[in-house]
């Protein structure tokens, strides 16, 4: 079918179309026979897809057909420089997408954990702009470049929304003048990529990270564990399941390839071709590196026999057995570092969660030294573990490290590699990716970054790398980690989402039915009898006062029944019950409450206890010194 064919004209009509032409499309863009899926094909369908949504948008803003006067009835007159309204389209923009109050609570547990072992590592927090200056974020992401968001001429200045932290945070040092010598700071906060998004796998064009980097001139690889460390620590107390932490050195990738014959002007664009092999064949990354980046068939190989290689501190033998990778300068450097961080993580005891792998390249420009990313059992896409071994590259002398596994070519990385076309803010019309067809990704990725702040710093002196003033500048060698909430909180919810009995949408992860517990509240006051309104409202002011979250019925002579049921709704695990004989003796009544899930609902648990009586001048010592209160704090409120 060609773009250029006739449109449907009715609604139904459309989108019956629409849902045929977007499986044709992600068929093609799956198929690996190149004479069905050519360029000009995928563009067709691709084409054909966009127009039918254009005109299903115009259909839809155009309301339903207005039914037509009798013939030879005047038209109504219109009123002078009267225009017809425009029907507001009531969505979110594309890759965004809000968070309701269980879903917030959820992400705010998630954080609240990330926040202290943040803290407990001794880091200091730090804030920046959501947006930059265009020329700050520029030449610092390689090829993914072309998902930074622009915004033009504010005030005079070219912007663009901050990429990541760790630009703003080098950026940051470098107008301290590079000084700071031994910090560790930590940032939470918004970021913004222009990518192809797949909500419902916590892969946002808005989405929230959570970086803690490690400045200053430290001995070798102490930071660099002192950070793995960290995040492992935060995915054990997150339980996001089993977790494998990858690592690689860039030194020794980059040595790889100047050992295997790669230009030196193509080492960044083969090392982004590579970093997709945890989501593509390698016969595809092997394409792209050939015929898409002109590299020699036969060093591509040559490659393909070094990056299928992982394992522990075993495969630092087998690299230093390579006579050839070991005349090269930068990977034997690499292999040192590499002994040197096994040790470290041997004493942290994470040595465990490690998977040392050669085909870990990490697509950004500024890394210099040790990189990692985290990943569990969802970041891969569907059917990437058993993928038939046929896909992977040719098999090398034995040794003690396993093959990287291929997978069935995902549509990220398809998309990826069938254009290196920069995409235009006003392309917004792509066809959605199939979320059947991507995982999770990495949940979490950094590593080290040693001359980005100097690079700010001979930038604002207009010094070029290569002058004999370039190396009197401060020195801010830099390591770090990124870890994506949003992926974190895809993994999470489901299981939060269980044990507080939501029902959710199995697509898309909305709420359908059922709830729980959305906000911290511990205590609900109610009255017995009369309304007793201002002697709640005293009772709530006193326990807020003493560090007690509190609320109450906002009525004046609320029934008992409305207030129970109103503290139910959000499982406030204490009840504390007002009477005026009680209170005329200086007490009231605290009713411990609890809940359980049975057959997929929430239902409270029942008990034949009515409470027991608590001095009023002493509720505040006993509720926190009680055992359901250490329980809930704990649990951190949950």
């Amino acid at each position: 079918m060609s773009s250029n064919d006739a449109l449907p004209t009715t609604l139904e009509a459309l989108e019956a179309e629409i849902a045929v032409q977007t499986a044709r499309f992600n068929e093609l863009r799956l198929n690996t026979d190149k004479t069905v899926a050519t360029p000009e094909a995928l563009a067709d369908a691709k084409n054909r897809l966009a127009d039918l949504k254009k005109a299903l948008g115009k259909a839809k803003s155009a309301g339903k057909e207005k039914i037509p006067k009798a013939e030879g009835a005047a038209p109504a007159p219109a009123a002078q420089g009267e225009k017809k309204k425009e029907r507001l389209l009531l969505k979110t923009a594309k890759g965004t997408r809000d968070y309701g109050p269980a879903e917030t609570f959820c992400r705010d547990h998630i954080e609240r954990i990330v926040k202290e072992v943040f803290t407990s590592f001794g880091a200091s927090c730090l804030d920046t702009p959501v947006f930059e200056r265009k020329d700050v974020l520029t030449d610092k992401y390689g090829e993914d470049s072309k998902l930074i968001f622009d915004l033009k001429d504010q005030g005079g200045e070219e912007l663009a929304l901050r990429y990541d932290h760790t630009v703003p945070l080098a950026r940051y040092l470098a107008m301290n003048g590079g000084t700071v010598t031994h910090h560790k700071i930590w940032q939470i906060g918004k970021v913004y990529r222009r990518d192809n998004p797949v909500v419902s796998k916590g892969r946002m064009r808005e989405f929230s990270q959570a970086d803690i980097d490690i400045a200053g001139v430290w001995d070798s690889m102490v930071p660099d564990a002192e950070v793995i460390s960290l995040v492992c620590t935060i995915l054990s107390n997150l339980d996001v399941g089993e977790f494998t932490i990858k690592l690689n050195n860039r030194k020794i990738l980059d040595g790889i390839f100047e050992v295997c014959g790669v230009p030196a002007e193509k080492i960044r664009t083969i090392s982004s071709a590579v970093d997709k092999l945890d989501k593509a064949p390698w016969s595809e990354v092997k394409r792209e590196m050939t015929e898409e980046k002109g590299l020699d068939p036969a060093v591509a190989d040559k490659i393909g026999e070094y990056v299928k290689h992982k394992g522990g501190p075993s495969l630092l033998e087998t690299l230093t057995a390579d006579s050839t990778l070991m005349s090269n300068k930068r990977a034997r450097e690499g292999v040192d570092e590499m002994a040197i961080l096994f040790k470290y993580l041997n004493a942290y005891q994470v040595v465990d969660k490690i998977s040392f792998d050669l085909s870990l390249a990490r697509g950004l420009d500024y890394y210099t030294g040790i990189i990692y990313e985290a990943v569990v059992a969802a970041s891969a896409p569907p059917g990437f573990i058993d993928a038939p071994a046929s896909s992977a590259p040719a098999p090398a002398a034995p040794s003690s490290s396993s093959s990287t596994p291929a997978a069935p070519e995902s549509s990220q990385s398809k998309k990826k590699s069938s254009s290196s076309k920069k995409p235009t803010q006003a392309e917004d019309d792509e066809p959605e990716v199939d979320p059947n067809q991507v995982g999770v990704g990495s949940i979490a990725a950094g590593g080290r970054y040693d001359n980005l702040v100097t690079s700010f710093l001979a930038g604002a002196a207009g010094l070029s790398p290569t002058s004999k003033e370039y190396k009197k500048l401060p020195h801010v060698p830099c390591v770090g980690v990124s870890i994506g909430m949003d992926r974190i909180f895809a993994l999470v919810w489901p299981r939060w989402a269980e044990k507080f009995g939501y029902t959710l949408d199995p697509a898309t992860g909305a709420i359908v039915g059922g709830g729980g517990r959305s906000k911290e509240t511990m205590v609900y006051v109610m009255s017995a009898g009369d309304g007793l309104l201002e002697e709640r409202i005293s009772l709530v002011q006193l326990l807020r006062s003493g560090g007690i979250k509190a609320d109450f019925l906002a009525k004046t002579k609320p029934k008992l029944s409305a207030q129970f049921a109103a503290g139910e709704k959000d499982e406030v695990p204490f009840a504390i019950i007002l009477g005026s004989d009680e209170l005329k003796e200086g007490y009231v009544t605290v009713k411990k409450q609890s809940w359980e899930v049975a057959e997929g609902k929430r239902v409270k648990i029942e008990s034949a206890d009515k409470g027991e009586k608590v001095k009023r001048d002493e509720l505040v010592e006993w509720l926190k010194g009680s055992d359901v209160w250490r329980g809930w704090v704990e649990r951190r409120w949950v």
